[in-house]
């Protein structure tokens, strides 16, 4: 019986050998052209990496170069190395680069800086997050502006309950309407922050210092009695 046995596990591995010769011979051309196939794939993958890798590092350089030209003062130079990077550097430099410029851009001409966050906020290729940051210092550049209008509804749209920038713009929404004198309204949008459970708590502290002022209501000022005429010196002779 157990010479049954081994004589069946011979025949068994024969036909195995067999099959697996069959198999390489039909499909060997097809098995080494796979396998290149599979080892260049893994070698441009590893290449890819080190060339991100190589570009991250030689963008961060020049990102930092370009910021201390900034602090510098040397905002011609400053402005050609953000142009650069936006030009040719790895995506999250570009859009890094472009923000700052924008940055910069407003210390010298606020006009000028909201047109390029204006460009920010309309570029459809960068997430939704990113666009309202750029529309939001869009606003604050104009608040102060000829034509605020515009502005105030950019705030008010970035103040809805679920907006990622909805506690700055509330507190500039009530700055805006109390220096206007419009205390209803400046409480409305200091009442939103208070209620708003993710509200920081250091906004929570220059909320307790505008309701004052809120509170406080306008402040009305009244001309000061005239004064009565002075006595006439005595004359003497």
């Amino acid at each position: 019986m157990a010479e049954n046995n081994e004589f069946i596990r011979e025949v068994n591995e024969d036909y195995r050998r067999d099959q697996v010769a069959e198999i390489w011979r039909r499909y060997s051309g097809l098995i080494i052209a796979v396998a290149v196939l599979v080892v260049a794939g893994i070698g441009g993958w590893r290449y890819w990496q080190h060339d991100q890798l190589v570009r991250a590092q030689a963008a961060s350089e020049q990102f930092e170069s370009a910021n201390k030209l900034a602090r510098d003062g040397k905002t011609t130079e400053a402005d050609k190395a953000f142009e650069a990077i936006e030009a040719d550097g790895p995506a999250g430099y570009r859009l890094l680069a472009r923000f700052r410029s924008a940055a910069e851009t407003a210390k010298r001409d606020e006009k000028a800086g909201a047109a390029e966050y204006d460009a920010l906020a309309n570029d459809t290729k960068i997430s939704d997050g990113l666009r309202d940051l750029a529309r939001l210092r869009s606003a604050l550049l104009r608040l102060d502006g000829p034509e605020p209008d515009a502005a105030l509804a950019t705030l008010q749209g970035l103040a809805a309950p679920n907006g990622a920038f909805r506690h700055t713009a509330r507190e500039m929404l009530g700055l805006v309407a109390l220096k206007r004198g419009d205390f209803d309204g400046a409480g409305r949008w200091f009442e939103q922050i208070n209620a708003d459970p993710q509200a920081p708590q250091n906004l929570r502290q220059r909320i307790e210092v505008y309701e004052a002022l809120v509170a406080g209501g306008p402040v009305t000022v009244t001309a000061a009695a005239p004064a009565a005429p002075a006595a006439p010196l005595p004359v003497t002779r």
